[in-house]
């Protein structure tokens, strides 16, 4: 029932009402025939590629640790009831608005529900509770884990959550994909042509039959014009355009690519520029831990043994760096215990731990070179710790060698603390601290990722780099992987600039170092309003903003479950080339359903434009309603294969976007050369062969179905059909049948109870030739039309004069 809510199906059910309402029966059937059979199509086409990509989406469910009948048990979020004990982690979102039993640093974003950018630590419940937004022992629905872990007791599920009831009061839909937008503008662009046909061929045939109107005649008139109506209208859009998804999602499934969202296969193709990190995406994700030195660059156990104890007691998201730091060699810490941890967040780029160890207490920072020099006022040189002064030089060109050399580095920083009895600590602790050195770990290229970040390249797409590291380091990766600097602009510049000043770089920068979440979404805004889509991909915590901001949003499987149920598309590889491999099959998708649309539109109102002329001078209608209907339904099946047609390279070689104005030339062009040669006909069956009624329009029929259907081989590509361009098996054998049961049908029964009549074999003949006629003409204008319509390359200042 859901298929049946498209624009055109709407259309098209209220023009079947009004035929029944006015007689016309047949007319009425026919229509529901054709609504029935593309939403029949749609719906079976949907569901088998929504089976196929559930097999894959299993392995992506985001689910949920509960304690069932007294053991722990992963189940999906929707089976989360009140009463569940919920054990939560670093990245998960929360199922439910739950009450805190236990935790341990544990920090939450709340910013979906309240909209604080900063992270807020939550404490176990010192009592029961309702759901209160200022209750700090109370968690919510939609919000996530930033660090820490928690044991939760589930009090509200669904539309009774603080989350739910915000959805329920705003009752706000999702906001359409600029693909849906399309279609939304070509549906109104379809009623306005619609509506002056119909006026006109209506207004047409009253005045010409005004000396003797009576009921008969009106009813026919009406008949006639909701035909053409019926005739202009491209019914199987809605089934052409889920076949081509289905097949594309299909097709994305077997190289590891979930689709959530078919709609989003259009806009992957239409994707002008690709927002991403370098990190496991151009890079192996396999980090290592290369170095520990101090200030001069000289290896220091020091410095390793502060970051071991950072990483090991670390309880916020299980993070490469970290990972490779506990993964070196084992260090004793056993005589250390902790004591509280101030958790990493993405303003201050650090995050602190507190250990002890008989009566000595060590605050240990580690985060970014910058963000830990900025806390510091004192270092270790040579063994001594003294002031910065002229040293702080010397750790500054330290940090660009070590960048310079394409490592990715954490600097590392302590103080001691007095022995109080405290067990919690706030950020404000972090300041006076002395610096010891820096972590430098090596995350090398991924092999093959030059020859992918080539071919994105030449599909039109570029990729901007997005990235919290740091620029020296960025632009190695870039230097290696065969990526060229076109500019780069760091966080601290961006924070200085305004929107208009960010536009002018925005286009010509492909590199964004050491940028915050928030910079990210800004960046992505900037980019779409300069009237290009937009993907990104990411997997982390700090990626959401991002995410909801792109046209196309893209995560991967082991993604944490915020950015996973934000996308729109999941690799389960998270690898460039499933990417690639994902924007051919949806600019494929786009190509073939476009071929539908303007085959459809040039040569139904062609032959709905040849209708309205010749009802003026004929003394018969050139075809019956129902006959109308029928031409309509045997050409909207046979290019129900057009998703599976060929596409030329040269059409994947660059984004696709829906262009109306576009589209209006085309339907003018094509269908004004399409009624030229039906006039041509009409003159000869009438005039020369003097054809009566029913014969007349048997002649026009089976002349018309040749020449709508035979011309997607003209339409479906710019070069010569057959010679530099082949279509599809399906798409021959389903036009080619289409045809020969058209030109049959005037020998059978049916066709004699539709009024159709026999035809003379010479002029079947003679129309053969004049389809052939028609078919080297559109050729010759199809030539002359893409060559007027060439557009220059647009430059970054042109783009930025249309905004």
């Amino acid at each position: 029932l859901g298929k049946l809510k498209n624009p055109l199906f709407i259309l098209l059910i209220g023009i079947s009402v009004v035929s029944f309402s006015v007689g016309q029966r047949m007319s009425g059937s026919i229509v529901l025939a054709m609504v029935f059979l593309s939403a029949l199509l749609d719906f079976f086409n949907s569901y088998k590629s929504q089976r196929a990509v559930e097999k894959l989406a299993s392995r992506i469910a985001t689910t949920v640790t509960v304690l069932r009948s007294g053991r722990k048990q992963e189940i999906d979020f929707a089976e989360v009831v009140p009463g569940d004990i919920i054990f939560l982690s670093a990245g998960s979102i929360i199922p439910a608005d739950c009450q805190i039993l236990e935790s341990d640093d544990f920090f939450v974003n709340q910013a979906a529900l309240t909209g604080e950018s900063l992270p807020v630590e939550k404490l176990a419940a010192s009592g029961g509770g309702q759901a209160d937004a200022a209750g700090q022992d109370l968690v919510f629905m939609g919000t996530s884990v930033v660090s820490g872990f928690a044991t939760v007791l589930a009090l509200q599920t669904g539309p009774r959550t603080e989350f739910g009831k915000i959805a329920r009061d705003l009752e706000k839909a999702e906001p359409k994909t600029d693909f849906e937008i399309s279609i939304t503008k070509f549906s109104v662009f379809i009623m306005r042509v619609m509506f002056y046909m119909v006026s006109f061929v209506f207004v047409v045939l009253l005045i010409k039959n005004s000396s003797h109107l009576d009921k008969n005649i009106i009813i026919e008139a009406f008949s006639f014009a909701l035909a053409i109506t019926i005739g202009v209208t491209p019914d199987m859009l809605p089934a052409i355009i889920t076949i081509g998804l289905s097949k594309g999602s299909q097709a994305m499934a077997k190289k590891e690519v979930i689709v959530k969202h078919l709609s989003s296969i259009e806009n992957f193709g239409s994707m002008d520029y690709l927002c991403t990190d370098k990190t496991g995406t151009l890079t192996k994700d396999h980090i290592s831990l290369v170095k520990y030195v101090d200030y001069a660059g000289q290896e220091s156990k020091k410095v390793l043994e502060l970051g071991h104890l950072s990483s090991h007691f670390h309880t916020g998201i299980q993070n490469p760096l970290d990972n490779a730091i506990n993964e070196y060699k084992e260090i004793a810490v056993k005589s250390f215990k902790k004591i509280d941890e101030i958790p990493y967040d993405f303003s201050r780029k650090r995050s602190s731990m507190v250990v002890t160890r008989g009566d000595q207490r060590l605050l240990i920072t580690k985060g970014a070179p910058e963000g830990i020099m900025k806390i510091c006022d004192q270092g270790e040189f040579d063994g001594r710790v003294e002031t910065f002064g002229r040293r702080q030089k010397e750790i500054e060109e330290q940090f660009k060698r070590l960048s310079g050399d394409g490592f990715r580095v954490l600097a590392i920083s302590y103080k001691e603390l007095p022995d109080d009895g405290r067990t919690a600590y706030k950020k404000e602790e972090e300041q006076r601290m002395i610096f010891a050195g820096f972590l430098a770990f090596l995350d090398p290229p991924k092999e093959g990722v030059k020859a992918t970040i080539a071919g994105l390249k030449k599909l039109g797409i570029d990729i901007k780099i997005l990235t919290g590291d740091n620029d020296l380091l960025t632009r190695k990766i870039c230097q290696a992987i065969g990526l060229a600097v076109t500019g780069i602009i760091t966080g601290p510049e961006l924070e200085e600039m305004d929107d208009l000043e960010l536009s002018r770089r925005i286009v010509a920068t492909n590199v964004f170092a050491r940028i915050t979440p928030d910079q990210k979404e800004r960046i992505i805004l900037g980019l779409k309003k300069l009237g290009k889509s937009v993907g990104f991909l990411g997997d982390g915590i700090n990626d959401a903003p991002a995410l909801r901001a792109a046209d196309v949003s893209i995560s991967v499987d082991n993604a944490v479950d915020i950015a996973k149920e934000t996308a729109d598309i999941i690799l389960l590889k998270k690898d460039l080339k499933s990417l690639k491999d994902g924007v051919v099959e949806g600019r494929k998708t786009f190509h073939n359903t476009l071929k539908y649309v303007l085959m459809g539109l040039s040569s139904n109102f062609g032959n709905m434009f040849s209708m309205m002329g010749a009802s003026a001078f004929l003394p018969f209608l050139p075809m019956l309603p129902s006959q109308v209907l029928f031409n309509n339904f045997i050409y909207d099946v046979s290019q129900v294969s057009l998703p599976t047609d060929n596409v030329d390279e040269e059409d994947l070689l660059k984004p696709a976007h829906w262009n109306l104005r576009f589209i209006r030339n085309y339907m003018l062009v094509f269908g004004l050369t399409s009624s030229l040669f039906d006039y041509l006909t009409f003159f000869l069956l009438y005039f020369i062969f003097r054809l009566g009624e029913h014969q007349f329009q048997t002649g026009w029929f089976i002349e018309s179905m040749a020449t709508q259907i035979f011309v997607i081989y003209i339409i479906r590509t710019k070069k010569i059909p057959f010679l530099q361009s082949k279509p599809s098996r399906p798409l021959l054998a389903t036009t080619f049948t289409a045809v020969v049961i058209s030109w049959l049908w005037q020998f059978t029964v049916l066709g004699r109870l539709m009024q159709f009549a026999r035809i003379p074999a010479l002029i079947m003949a003679i129309i053969f030739g004049y389809v052939l006629a028609y078919l080297v003409l559109v050729e010759i204008v199809k030539r002359v039309f893409y060559h007027a319509h060439k557009r220059p390359k647009e430059s970054p200042e042109a783009l930025l004069a249309q905004t």
